[in-house]
């Protein structure tokens, strides 16, 4: 019997002080300044201690005290709630079409990509939690499509970490990493997706709600980023992380809205903001939380965290996010053919 994938909307607070798609209330002055960061779930812990960081930096700096409103989403519900009116100040996502989102809405109008690092402050790769001592058995992505084995993923729709597995599963397939897969067929790597699809219960609105309904025992593996399986290992969770022969590189983005900059006089300090998120006092903490690093000093002083993966591909592979989110995931892309396949019961 084919399984029905269920949409679970778990009421969860992920905004500390602002909330919703509504405007802050920032204001600046010579003591004080206020600003907004609209961020997606995952990396929620880290900036818990960045943010602190950055603070007494700014105060030491100008003698200025900043106090931050933060609000975690999904990355594309955050996006979304910045173009219909949150006014977020600085945005850190969990891919380059969330932030393309917002500056076609005309709110982000520099180029937010020509720092050296294009814009990307930390990377992580698609891996699988799996249940303390791998009693699946689970080694590769082709174990994903076992009819014992239940899988739970994020919705396409609401998170960025969503649309990272499904690139990692369908590339590896097409670029021939998926047993049993044949190599360079689009239609037997979407054949494959759809027969993964079909083992999926739970669709969260998050990678982090997603893999906390991993922990609350709801299927047998999780996709879902690297970090949030080392980050739940070091709080004590007896999951255990699987990387995949061929993944994808996932790029997470940030970058200051000016729209809401210049509306709320804080350019000067929200700027220094995303410029200390490539620190490496900040990328260390980064780490810390499981994600791969920019910043080259940090990144080999935690070289020893993260192996290297066989076959490791790019956004570019596929043509980058413009072809990406129609190819993909328009009204008639590769992952909404196959969902609804999944939903008919194909």
């Amino acid at each position: 019997m084919k399984k029905t994938i269920k949409y679970v909307i778990i009421a969860v607070v992920l905004a500390v002080f602002v909330s919703g798609c509504g405007g802050g209330s920032t204001t600046s002055s010579e003591d004080e300044v206020r600003i907004v960061l609209g961020a997606y779930t995952t990396p929620r812990e880290a900036y818990g201690e960045i943010i602190p960081l950055f603070q007494a930096y700014w105060e030491a700096e100008t003698g200025q005290r900043v106090i931050f409103e933060e609000s975690y989403l999904g990355s594309g519900a955050q996006s979304r709630a910045v173009v219909e009116g949150f006014e977020a100040d600085v945005v850190a996502l969990s891919l380059e079409a969330d932030v393309t989102r917002i500056q076609n809405a005309g709110l982000i109008t520099h180029d937010w990509k020509a720092g050296e690092h294009g814009g990307i402050v930390t990377t992580s790769i698609v891996a699988f939690a799996v249940r303390k001592g791998n009693p699946k058995g689970v080694g590769d992505w082709h174990d994903l499509a076992r009819p014992d084995i239940e899988v739970v993923t994020p919705n396409p729709n609401m998170s960025g970490g969503a649309m990272w597995n499904i690139l990692g599963l369908y590339g590896a397939a097409v670029r021939g990493h998926v047993e049993g897969v044949a190599g360079g067929d689009p239609e037997a790597a979407a054949e494959f997706l759809r027969q993964v699809l079909t083992n999926v219960s739970v669709m969260d609105k998050s990678a982090r709600e997603s893999i906390l309904n991993y922990e609350m025992g709801i299927g047998d593996l999780a996709i879902t980023y690297e970090n949030e399986v080392l980050v739940g290992r070091n709080s004590g969770q007896e999951y255990e992380l699987v990387i995949p022969t061929s993944t994808i590189l996932i790029e997470n983005p940030v970058a200051v809205v000016d729209a809401n900059v210049d509306k709320h006089g804080t350019r000067e300090v929200a700027e220094a903001f995303v410029e200390f998120l490539f620190t490496r006092e900040a990328q260390e903490i980064y780490a810390q939380h499981g994600l791969r690093v920019v910043n080259p000093e940090a990144a080999a002083a935690s070289a020893s965290l993260y192996p290297p993966v066989e076959d490791l591909f790019t956004v570019v592979y596929f043509g980058g996010w413009d072809v990406i989110m129609v190819d993909f995931f328009g009204p008639e892309g590769i992952y909404n053919n196959v969902i609804l396949q999944v939903h008919r019961g194909e």
